[in-house]
């Protein structure tokens, strides 16, 4: 989901968004509809939950029922949402990026990423990259209702699982440094696969795969391939 060219064309027209259909994997227009207020008598108001996942969707609805409004896709609204639920599973390796943009897009709204499992990793760049929360398939419907509840109070919703790997990291590099985009890149890398058949099953150029790859060294502090997969494997290993 493009959410950086709905911003410009926000920006640009007003309330009128650009609604083309996807045309790349992953890139999706945000369209706006009508405010409503139906949510005003719900204790966790409207819950937009970004998602083009029938499965996710389903469950997201279930939990937050009778206790939200909840509107799912990509299509954001002349009103203001109480929170925000971002599908990391939906964002094609473009997380941080569209979680950055929706902040533009609703400053100050109370933002939760949602991911099909802990990852401890995704969970910390979400989390120093803007997000208020991180919430995840495994969790009772209960306790995904209690994480709205509590971004929306203002409060940070951490996994409880986010300690243990914080204190496991001593001694390993800044693997959690690592944007999205890197990290899959590198985890491709560790099959031996080149950067140009990279590029391809990434709809990128080999160029930017080179230049995520030299940024990727850079943060791990390593000086090819070889070194920075060698750290990727101690990571896992630690977790």
């Amino acid at each position: 989901m493009k959410i950086s060219r709905t911003v410009e064309t926000l920006r640009a027209q007003g309330a009128e968004l650009d609604a083309a259909p996807r045309t790349v994997p992953g890139e999706r227009n945000l369209k706006p509809v009508r405010s409503e207020g139906a949510w005003a008598s719900k204790p966790l108001g409207l819950v937009w939950v970004i998602t083009t996942y029938p499965l996710v969707a389903a469950g997201l609805e279930k939990a937050l029922e009778g206790k939200a409004v909840v509107r799912i896709g990509p299509n954001s609204f002349a009103g203001e949402p109480s929170c925000v639920v971002l599908d990391a599973d939906d964002m094609k390796g473009n997380l941080l990026d569209d979680l950055r943009h929706v902040r533009d897009l609703y400053l100050g709204v109370p933002l939760l990423v949602f991911a099909p499992r802990m990852d401890p990793v995704l969970a910390l760049a979400a989390l120093r990259n803007g997000a208020n929360g991180f919430v995840h398939a495994a969790m009772e419907r209960e306790q995904l209702a209690k994480a709205v509840e509590v971004v929306e109070n203002g409060e940070l919703a951490a996994p409880r699982q986010l300690l243990p790997y914080l204190l496991s990291r001593n001694g390993i590099p800044e693997v959690g440094d690592l944007t999205v985009r890197q990290r899959e890149i590198l985890e491709i890398v560790a099959e031996g696969v080149s950067n140009a058949e990279i590029g391809r099953r990434l709809y990128l150029s080999e160029s930017t795969i080179k230049q995520h790859l030299r940024a990727a060294y850079k943060v791990l502090g390593v000086r090819n391939r070889r070194e920075a997969v060698r750290i990727m494997h101690k990571h896992v290993q630690a977790l």
